[in-house]
């Protein structure tokens, strides 16, 4: 075999991988209709996410990708809420105060929160699950947080005619991007005890990564996010030059931070290494949404 054929084996067995988890989330967003009725949750979506998830852990099994997809998912679905249905602060404050009581055990009222609910449930069956549920959480209320700081930009912008964040505002914001979320669900659900006893390094990494990975973005849908009216680092005190830039900086503390945790976390570490430069390549050609 030679060194192409190993490597579109490889790439193919990845995309199998990808398929198996993509039929889950169909599956889910069927169990949850009212969630994912609108128009830019189409087909290629949930291929996308899935897609993510399989190349960022292509060793895993697709049992093992549940939460990390799903999770991806339902944070499309809170994203759209926020972004395009909640009309005022007290609509999203509701959100908010939703998904927290549906992670606490409460009954969940409405159908973003009884897919939380369902994430936390089977997540709940992972051994590690009741030591790190409290972190779980806090990037879950981090998550809120920040989508809440945006959407309250975005509508100082509809009053003013201009976003009031700074391009280092925006930046600090991004746990509004989801991603540590996804990773720390994710990481409780399969990782080992002794990995887990770095919890708190690794998410200081996925952040930093998670920095990337929002720059990446807004790199790829900067003309979807003046279309949709949606916040963007190059609608702040931020061009092209710069964003890339910084981009370049932020992978470079990111090698730092992971360095040592090759040792102790060999696997967790691989992880974030490659969302990176898959990111790097997705963004290079595509986005998420679907048409809006």
């Amino acid at each position: 075999m030679t060194a192409a054929t190993r490597a579109a084996a490889e790439q193919g067995r990845i995309c199998a991988l990808a398929t198996h988890c993509a039929r889950d989330l169909q599956n889910r967003a069927g169990a949850h209709p009212e969630l994912f009725d609108a128009k830019p949750f189409d087909a290629t979506l949930f291929n996308a996410v899935s897609l993510a998830n399989a190349f960022g852990s292509p060793d895993d099994a697709h049992e093992d990708l549940r939460i990390a997809n799903r999770t991806a998912l339902w944070i499309f679905a809170l994203d759209w809420l926020i972004d395009y249905r909640a009309t005022a602060p007290e609509d999203v404050a509701a959100i908010r105060a939703e998904c927290v009581a549906a992670v606490a055990g409460g009954t969940p009222a409405t159908p973003l929160a009884r897919f939380l609910a369902e994430i936390r449930d089977l997540l709940a069956t992972a051994p590690a699950f009741a030591a790190h549920e409290e972190v779980w959480r806090d990037e879950l209320r981090r998550m809120l947080d920040a989508m809440a700081l945006e959407w309250e930009w975005k509508a100082a912008r509809a009053e003013t005619g201009s976003w009031p964040p700074t391009f280092e505002d925006y930046l600090r914001n991004a746990d509004n991007f989801g991603s540590t979320f996804v990773n720390a669900g994710h990481w409780i659900f399969t990782s080992e005890p002794g990995v887990l006893a770095h919890l708190a390094p690794l998410l200081e990494a996925s952040r930093e990564v998670q920095q990337v990975l929002r720059l990446l973005n807004d790199l790829a849908t900067y003309k979807r996010d003046v279309t949709w009216g949606d916040l963007n680092a190059m609608l702040l005190d931020a061009d092209r030059a710069t964003v890339r830039k910084r981009i370049g900086e932020l992978v470079d503390h990111c090698r730092t931070l992971l360095r040592p945790l090759h040792d102790s976390c060999p696997r967790e570490a691989v992880y974030l290494e490659r969302q990176i430069g898959y990111s790097m390549g997705f963004y290079g050609g595509a986005d998420y949404w679907g048409e809006l």
